[in-house]
This record gives C-alpha cells, sequence and structure tokens, in this order.
C-alpha cells in the first residue's frame, strides 16, 4: 500500500511541475506577442503550481512558501484594486492585527528561558547583537545613498535593515545544523530591544530621507512587537503541551498572515515598484549577501564556533520584514516606506534557506569522507 501511494504522490509531483513549465512557457509566449498586460493568470497559475510541485520534493521543498509568496505577489501586482480596499474598508487596516496575531504565534513558541542564553553564552549573544546592529544598518544607508532611492523608499531600505531578527533566522540556523539555543537567544534579546535600537538607528541614518518620530515609532514597537510576544510567553507558560491545536495552528496563520501583507503592501505601492523594482530587488540581494558574508567573518576572525559563525551569519543577514513592514504603516507610508519590506522579505528567505541547505550538506559530505 505504502509503494502505491509513493507512486501515485510522485505522478502528482511531476503532473504539478508539468503544469507549471506548461503555464511558464504560456507566459513567455504571451510577452513575446506583445501581450505582457494579459499574462497575469498564467503567471499566477505557474508560481502556483511550481509551490505545490516542489513541496513533495526532499531538495527544494523549504522554498515551496517563498514561490507561493511569489505567486501572491504576482496577483497583487495583475489585479492591486482587489488587495487594496473591499467596499469602503481599506485592507492596510489589518496589517498590525495580522502582525500582532504573528507575533503572538511567535511568543507561544518561545519561552522564558530562552533569554537565559545571554548567561551561558554571553560573546555570542554580545558579537550576535553588535553584528545586527550595526553592519544592517550601516549597510541599508549606504545602499539607499548609492542607488539614489527616493527618500521615502529609501527611508524604508533603512528601515529594514535596522530591524531585529525574526523566527525565521532560527528555522534557518536548525537547517544549517548551527546553534539554535544561540539563535533563538539572539532573537528574543534582540526582539527586546528593538523598541529602542531601531527608532535610534532611524533617527540618525533615516532622518536624512524623512521626518523620523522617536517616541512615536517606540510605541509602535512596544504594541505590533513587545506585547503580543509577552501574551505569547505568558500563555506558553502557563499552556504549555495543552494546546496543541495552537502549536500546529499558528505557523499556517502566521504563513497566512505574511502572504496577505506582503499583497496589501504590494498593491499599495505597485506603482513604484514598477519604476524601482528592479534596483530594490539588487539592493535587497546586496544588503542581504553582505549581511551573511560579514556576519560570518566576523566572527571567524574573532576565532569563535563554526557553529557560531553560522548562527551569527544568519541572525545579522535576515531581518523581521513584518515589524518593519507595521513601523511602515504606522507611519502612514505604508506604499513607499513599507516596499523594501516587501521586496526584501521574500529573498531573504530563498537566500537564507539555499544558504542553510548549503552549509547541511557540506556537513554531510565531510562527514561521508571521514
Amino acid at each position: 500500500m505504502s509503494g502505491i501511494k509513493i507512486k501515485f504522490m510522485s505522478r502528482i509531483i511531476k503532473t504539478l511541475l508539468v503544469l507549471s513549465i506548461f503555464f511558464f512557457l504560456v507566459t513567455i509566449y504571451l510577452f513575446f506577442i506583445g501581450q505582457g498586460s494579459q499574462t497575469g493568470p498564467s503567471m499566477v497559475l505557474f508560481f502556483l503550481f511550481l509551490a505545490f510541485g516542489i513541496r513533495g520534493t526532499d531538495r527544494f521543498k523549504g522554498l515551496s512558501f517563498t514561490v507561493l509568496i511569489f505567486a501572491a505577489v504576482s496577483l497583487s501586482m495583475y489585479y492591486p484594486q482587489s488587495f487594496v480596499q473591499v467596499g469602503d474598508f481599506q485592507l492596510k487596516k489589518l496589517i498590525v492585527p495580522l502582525l500582532q496575531i504573528i507575533m503572538f504565534g511567535m511568543g507561544t513558541a518561545m519561552s522564558f528561558n530562552d533569554f537565559y542564553g545571554v548567561i551561558k553564552m554571553p560573546k555570542g549573544v554580545v558579537v550576535g547583537l553588535i553584528c545586527q546592529f550595526s553592519i544592517m544598518p550601516l549597510l541599508g544607508f549606504t545602499l539607499a545613498t548609492v542607488f539614489n532611492f527616493p527618500a521615502e523608499i529609501a527611508a524604508g531600505v533603512v528601515l529594514i535593515g535596522s530591524s531585529p531578527s525574526g523566527l525565521a533566522s532560527n528555522v534557518m540556523a536548525y537547517l544549517a545544523k548551527a546553534n539554535v539555543a544561540l539563535s533563538v537567544t539572539l532573537t528574543a534579546i534582540a526582539t527586546l530591544i528593538a523598541p529602542l535600537m531601531t527608532p535610534i538607528l532611524m533617527k540618525y541614518l533615516a532622518g536624512s530621507f524623512v521626518p523620523i518620530d522617536f517616541i512615536s515609532m517606540m510605541i509602535t514597537i512596544i504594541k505590533i512587537v513587545i506585547l503580543p510576544i509577552m501574551l505569547g510567553l505568558i500563555f506558553n507558560y502557563f499552556f504549555h503541551g495543552k494546546a496543541k491545536w495552537l502549536d500546529k495552528t499558528m505557523p499556517i496563520i502566521s504563513m497566512g498572515g505574511i502572504t496577505l501583507i506582503i499583497m496589501i503592501i504590494t498593491a499599495a505601492g505597485r506603482d513604484d515598484l514598477l519604476t524601482i523594482g528592479i534596483l530594490l530587488i539588487i539592493a535587497a540581494i546586496i544588503h542581504n549577501l553582505m549581511g551573511y558574508l560579514l556576519g560570518y567573518w566576523g566572527c571567524r576572525l574573532l576565532r569563535m564556533k563554526e557553529q557560531d559563525c553560522r548562527t551569527i551569519a544568519l541572525e545579522v543577514g535576515m531581518q523581521n520584514g513584518g515589524l518593519a513592514s507595521g513601523i511602515a504603516l504606522e507611519m502612514g507610508k505604508i506604499s513607499t516606506v513599507g516596499l523594501a519590506p516587501a521586496v526584501f522579505g521574500p529573498w531573504m528567505n530563498i537566500s537564507g534557506s539555499s544558504l542553510a541547505t548549503w552549509w547541511r550538506d557540506k556537513d554531510s559530505e565531510k562527514n561521508i569522507n571521514k
């Protein structure tokens, strides 16, 4: 029976991948004959079938959510009005509540013990925090200046660099066989000090692009991140192991929430994305890869363990795009300042999972060759 199931699943996967290739070719053909405006359905279907197809593969299943994000972005780029408002209700009003739910879920996946890592691994935590809140904000400011982005979009690039890491970096640390305990501790501490660090960095680095209200930004971060996470921590403390349904549903809710947030931001900033989208993608790639590179080799120079170097590289290179989006919304600039988080987020998932897989496979090869 298991053999029949495997064959059946294999056929489904192959069918999905063939369908994705078919719709990709349809998209290319429509572009070739000058019908680019009609490629929306075929492009969305290409990404959808590809996402579900690679979900059934061992090597690429980690990228299925990211490919699904591309399908969502394509949908919102071709049909923006559907994601700007429904009737009289503006969909951007959903962003903060969705982020608070996601952050609550993040809190339920953590415990108060995660903060004790500061005592157990002081060097790793201090180095990681210094790297995270120096390398990425300065890189963001440099790229925003070099690319000469419009002021509000430039502020968004600095904002994503000034944000703490998120849970995605913990997952990547696990895949990379890095120091997961250090990763979780760094995420927890970076998130805890974000209400102070992010506004300070934005004030001094992004203040030349747009006016920054330090106190307002601090309150925003506390409201969007700190309070929901603290509630999640308290919930986990009292109900750990008693709400298994929550453990199963929160990742799905979080992924759905992130997808909807990116779609809303993409739709709101569609015109700006069509103008400077390629430059933002290039900036995202440079920013992210330099974060990994400087984070990793900075730790190597300090003679830290290989696992710790990998962990800090991932923590430095991957930021909490959701938080950055929420701050942009509270600033009243979701369609401009919010664009960089929307573009940088999917790329960070692609690069992070690829780097983590490469490190994991590298270790496997070493063990085989021993």
